[in-house]
């Protein structure tokens, strides 16, 4: 018998493997004999240590240890967050092909350089061995856990990951939704009709989303999120503090100086931990400069001083995301929470102060619940398997997806927290008259204009029958797996001429600066993409009667029935009208509604 397919929280700072047999959920141990598993990959002058081995290496060894992987992964170098990045880590991060980042490390004295999905499939490859060691057979088969807010490159180099661990992906499911299906799997009917909210703070990514939980059915109502928000940034801004203090007493950056830079920051972490269960934690790092030891003392004030913004960051998506579920706060039954940094004091005050006093729900362990609940999604895709049949995921896109059209405008065709599988058709057609070919851009935002939103991809539809514009039928098409990995095609009926494009990693998706300013930004300006709206429609309006009316006294009908004069007053106002549109690019609404009504008192005569 096949082995069962393995659920994989593949994480920033810690990733875990589960299964489930027999009804139940079992966390895979690592040979280490521990839970969970560092997502870190580390090369010495002869091999490569994976997990635990390998973080043990990041302060004898740091330029050669590599971390924060997920950070980087279906990102481009350019990105200002990775650029961001680069700066807190020891190992080097390089330009690669079409824009990928790459990190460099010595090994047997060459050097080496890999992508952040090859070193994902490192610590896959090692949560791999150790299921089959516990299983004690070949796994082929998993499920991985993405952030509810990755995009579709991040979701598919997450894929990519897998399968160069050799491992066949049946599904990328979000964590949030996950940690859900955790929760619900031991709700008796009884209990079973419910609203939850999973807050799922880790080691280097933020999600929240709102599920209603009915009788085994776990249905996403809305997500919202940041891929760039976590542990690791608060550890940062400890290390910033403490580089502080030692600048000031040495008069020296040491920002640049790799070796003290991963020794603070180790402290710092165990500091960050220590905090969250006594109210003081002391560093203490043995000749850091110079045979000086560095001495420093934190204690929950300070850190939540120095992290207070990031952590308060959550209270607006958690209002986004109640919004967008069209719930209130007492709609919500339990608040869960999800990740290991969900253990700091000041996070969890903050989202109880929000619920106005209620209290969280700290059932599920933190660091391994995501991939229990991967473990059961894996196990409801196996009909072998028992007790999980009742059980349903429906999940939804975070982001909307659609077309650039005429006046550069965003047509939606999928709007976000659209329950995923989806697909979605809209008849298009050309702008102008024979009209042998379109360009399809496929945009992902929430913004009116395509300029604010971000480009996934475009291809181009050729050899399109000539006719008059508006009379060709383009059909658009948008499919998203349940993977949430879009795939896009287009057909002219009349010729039946397609094309299709799938949008994947290699297309340069969105920045984490994107993704986070998409949704607020189209709350912020709401109000003046209704004005654009209204100027679209008019520069519409006032271009499509010009075209009109021009083809109008050029035709057949109308070529005996015009006095010359009158024709040539006509067509002379239309090509002046298309020319005064060409060069007043910013005209208002007034205007162009003004050009308008001024070329109808021409054209009256043939619109009696």
């Amino acid at each position: 018998m096949a082995a069962p397919a393995v659920g994989i929280d593949l994480g920033t700072t810690y990733s875990c493997a589960a299964v489930f047999r027999n009804g139940k959920v079992n966390v895979i141990l690592n040979p280490e004999g521990n839970r969970v598993t560092p997502s870190s990959v580390a090369f010495t002058s002869n091999e490569r240590l994976i997990g635990d081995a390998a973080k043990a290496q990041e302060m004898v060894n740091p330029e050669n240890t590599i971390f924060d992987a997920k950070r980087l992964i279906g990102l481009r170098f350019g990105d200002p967050v990775v650029q961001e990045d680069i700066k807190n880590w020891p190992f080097k991060v390089v330009e690669g092909h079409e824009g990928k980042p790459k990190i460099e490390v010595s090994f047997q004295g060459e050097t080496k350089s890999f992508y952040p999905e090859q070193v994902s499939a490192m610590v896959l490859s090692k949560l791999k061995d150790s299921a089959e060691a516990y299983l004690r057979q070949p796994v082929q088969n998993a499920v991985i856990t993405v952030p509810a807010y990755f995009n579709d490159s991040q979701r598919q180099a997450t894929k990519d990951a897998g399968t160069i661990a050799g491992l066949n992906v049946q599904r990328i499911i979000n964590e949030p939704t996950a940690a859900a299906l955790a929760y619900s799997l031991d709700k008796t009917n009884e209990d079973a009709e419910c609203n939850v909210l999973i807050f799922d703070l880790g080691g280097g990514t933020f999600d929240v989303s709102v599920l209603s939980i009915e009788y085994g059915i776990n249905e996403v109502k809305a997500t919202a999120g940041d891929t760039h928000l976590g542990g690791e940034d608060f550890t940062d801004r400890m290390v910033q503090h403490c580089l502080k203090k030692l600048q000031e007493k040495h008069q020296i950056d040491f920002s640049t100086n790799k070796k003290v830079l991963t020794r603070i920051k180790n402290y710092c972490e165990r500091a960050k931990r220590i905090l969250s269960t006594v109210i003081t934690a002391d560093i203490n790092i043995d000749a850091l400069h110079e045979g000086e030891d560095f001495h420093i003392s934190f204690n929950q004030a300070l850190f939540e001083e120095l992290n207070r913004d990031l952590m308060e960051k959550t209270l607006g998506y958690m209002e986004n995301v109640l919004r967008d579920a069209k719930m209130n706060k007492a709609d919500i039954d339990e608040v869960i929470l999800v990740g290991g940094s969900t253990r700091i004091p000041y996070v969890q005050k903050l989202v109880m102060d929000f619920f106005d006093g209620k209290q969280l729900n700290k059932t599920l362990n933190a660091d391994e619940a995501v991939a229990c609940g991967a473990a059961i999604q894996a196990g409801i895709m196996d009909e072998k398997s028992e007790n999980t049949l009742d059980l349903v995921l429906v999940d939804v896109t975070p982001l909307s997806l659609g077309i650039g059209t005429l006046g550069n405008v965003m047509t939606k065709l999928i709007e976000r927290n659209t329950v995923v599988p989806a697909s979605a058709t809209k008849v298009f057609s050309t702008t102008v008259d024979n009209q042998t070919q379109v360009l399809i851009q496929v945009y992902e935002g929430e913004r009116l204009m395509t300029q604010d939103n971000h480009l996934l991809g475009k291809f181009t539809l050729t050899d399109i029958p000539p006719a008059p514009k508006r009379v060709p039928q383009i059909e658009v098409t948008f499919d998203i797996d349940e993977n949430g990995i879009l795939s896009v095609s287009a057909v002219e009926r009349s010729g039946n001429k397609s094309e299709k494009i799938t949008i994947t990693n290699d297309k340069g998706r969105l920045s984490k600066q994107q993704i986070d300013s998409m949704i607020r930004e189209a709350e912020l300006f709401k109000k003046e993409e209704e004005q654009m709206k209204i100027v679209i429609k008019a520069r519409n309006e006032l271009h499509d009667y010009c075209f009109s009316m021009r083809s109008k006294v050029e035709s057949k009908d109308f070529k005996n029935r015009l006095e010359p004069k009158m024709k040539q007053d006509i067509l002379d106002k239309c090509k002046d009208t298309l020319s005064w549109l060409q060069h007043n690019q910013t005209a208002t609404a007034e205007e162009l509604n003004s050009k308008l009504f001024e070329l109808k008192l021409v054209c009256v005569s043939i619109n009696e």
